[in-house]
């Protein structure tokens, strides 16, 4: 054993390297409460929509839920090993773009990065409709108000994470261990039940059983197969997200990855268990969950407590798109694909531009559902198993490229993860297409165009500005500063003193309009200028129009055109109010000068405040 590690093989952090936002990242144990909420929460709706797809075949197409459950946990285990290898082989996070980035090409690394960034937002809108209707089903009067109180629900989590992932894992550590505690006493107390508890929560709700049932065919189990799928959201996750662990931030990733794959697998198979335990059948208005809460532990407080527990997880559950969503849109943005805005990061090391657009984004897709969970899950999973199948195709030549230890079972794993989950992608949108994945299969290519187009812009910018290459070392330019007046006031002896402390020469100008009462007041302020005798010239610019900007602009290109040797500086000074309620009061003169004059022409600007 290291030096380095203690008996569990966790590195102390009195140990760690030197980091000064070492206190801003997650460790294991934080790492899996972050993000991983998304996985964990999908045993609340994951079980559900396999149900709902076998219950078309009647009673005994819900007798195959078991074995469908199985299934998505096989494919649940290897994408958990494959993930693992991601992990290690790209610390830098950003998993399946990172992966295709250095494997796969340009254009596949976006189309990975785009159908990511469509699961995670689609993630933080179906996470939060699906908490709200856990809310509902114990309390089915507030049933009117769910997209109000999603909208609540979604403020509460970006302010939260407005103050950095840390702060939001240990907000959430709490919920965490009461879901999961809350669904292993479910599943362990349900096993030695003989019958269920209770079916209160399900008496008077009509069953959504087929009264015509279909037989149970290969499509119907793919379907089945393909809406179970949505419990796999989220696996990706971590993966993404290495750089926000703490030192060693790879090994912290795979361990909180190994642990959320386990719970994840073991809360999935004991729920189906229990569906065929107790015959369980989906009804109008209550979630599978309840009834399974119902049926193992009674219509009782605990009832209450799973609901709540559940509730308030899948609400919170989104928070896993806020952990990883910002670390690959800086990904992005480094690579010029995105605004650098998204780059920046503010205090604990949060990303706020990415935390705000996708709350902006998520809040428009829970009005256009209106809170509801059925419109957004036909949409959900099918980006996420795009980026499962890129990641994986891309890890094959990963291994093939480096030829290291073990190499060719590496591959074997990425291999057939790569062909199952590349048979679920398809699988997936082929069944819901009709239900709305016709919209992702439109969305993402309109988003990797859009990430080409920030890319060329970049490149054009760049090209402009030389960047790459040595410039030419600077060197002198007679410089003339323009001062823009309407009269002669404090602040206009403050601009020309600033002016000439700026530029060789020094020029006010004063636009003047045909109007009687603009012409007296130019020639008022003409007199006044001869007497004050400032030292610098007035120049009259009349205009035709009530224009302020245009004259000015005007009198620039003149002089970009007759003067070719001089630099044009147009000084703009404005008065700043004490108070903000003041600004309102302003004419707004310096603001309307400043735009037009940096909009058609390429003089510099400056906007002289003086503080009042």
């Amino acid at each position: 054993m290291s030096a380095l590690t203690t008996e569990n093989g966790a590195t102390p952090v009195a140990e760690e390297p030197p980091d000064t936002g070492a206190r801003h990242k997650l460790t294991a144990v934080t790492g899996l409460a972050a993000l991983s909420l998304d996985a964990m929460a999908s045993v609340a709706y994951g079980p559900e929509a396999i149900v709902l797809v076998l219950a078309a075949a009647g009673g005994y197409g819900l007798g195959f839920t078991l074995p469908v459950t199985l299934a998505i946990a096989g494919l649940l285990a290897v994408l958990v090993a494959s993930y693992r290898q991601v992990i290690a082989a790209f610390p830098d996070g950003g998993g399946s773009y990172a992966v295709a980035k250095a494997h796969l090409g340009r254009r596949t690394s976006l189309v990975a990065a785009g159908s990511l960034v469509l699961d995670y937002v689609l993630n933080v809108a179906v996470a939060v409709t699906a908490g709200v209707a856990a809310l509902t089903s114990a309390f089915p009067e507030l049933y009117g108000d769910r997209l109000w109180i999603c909208l609540a629900v979604l403020v509460l989590i970006t302010a939260v994470n407005l103050r950095g992932i840390v702060e939001s894992a240990r907000a959430f550590l709490v919920p965490t261990a009461v879901f999961i505690g809350a669904i292993l006493v479910l599943i362990v107390v349900g096993l030695f039940r003989d019958g269920p508890a209770s079916t209160a929560a399900s008496a008077g709700h009509a069953s959504v059983l087929a009264d015509n049932a279909t037989t149970v065919g290969a499509l119907l189990l793919l379907k089945a197969f393909a809406s179970g799928c949505s419990a796999l959201t989220g696996v990706e996750a971590i993966a993404n997200a290495v750089p926000s662990f703490r030192t060693p931030a790879a090994r912290r990733a795979m361990r909180a990855e190994i642990a959320l794959g386990a719970l994840l697998g073991v809360m999935l198979i004991g729920l189906s268990v229990l569906i065929s335990r107790f015959g369980l059948q989906p009804v109008e208005g209550v979630t599978v969950l309840a009834q399974l809460a119902d049926a193992s532990l009674g219509h009782n407080w605990a009832f209450y407590v799973i609901q709540f527990a559940t509730m308030v997880l899948l609400a919170l559950s989104a928070n896993t798109s806020f952990g990883g969503l910002p670390v690959l849109l800086k990904l992005l943005a480094r690579d010029n694909y995105l605004p650098h805005v998204f780059g920046l990061k503010a205090d604990r090391q949060v990303h706020r531009h990415g935390v705000v657009w996708l709350a902006v984004v998520s809040a428009g897709l829970l009005v256009f559902s209106g809170g509801d969970t059925n419109t957004l899950v036909p949409l959900f999973a099918i980006g996420v198993f795009v980026g499962f199948t890129i990641a994986q195709t891309g890890m094959v030549l990963h291994w093939n490229r480096e030829r290291g230890p073990k190499w060719a079972a590496k591959s074997l794993l990425n291999g057939l993860d790569a062909v199952l989950t590349g048979i679920s992608a398809i699988v997936v949108t082929a069944t819901k297409f009709h239900d709305g994945a016709w919209l992702i299969v439109i969305a993402l290519p309109v988003l990797v165009l859009a990430f080409e187009a920030v890319h060329r812009a970049y490149g054009r910018i760049g090209e402009r500005l030389g960047v790459g290459r040595i410039p030419e070392p600077p060197h002198r330019e007679r410089s003339l500063v323009l001062v823009p007046v309407s009269s002669l006031t404090r602040l206009t002896s403050e601009a020309l003193t600033a002016a000439v402390s700026l530029g060789d020469e020094v020029r006010a100008v004063t636009v003047c309009h045909p109007d009687p009462e603009d012409r007296e007041a130019t020639e008022a302020l003409e007199r006044d200028w001869a007497l004050w005798n400032p030292g610098v010239p007035l120049v009259r610019l009349p205009s035709e129009r009530r224009s302020l900007g245009r004259p000015i602009t005007a009198y620039v290109r003149d002089l970009e055109a007759t003067e070719p040797g001089t630099r044009v500086t147009v000084l703009v000074p404005e008065a700043e109010p004490e108070h903000l309620w003041q600004r309102a009061l302003q004419n707004q003169r310096g603001a309307v000068v400043a735009h037009a004059v940096r909009r058609d022409t390429n003089a510099v600007v400056c906007r002289l405040r003086f503080r009042c």
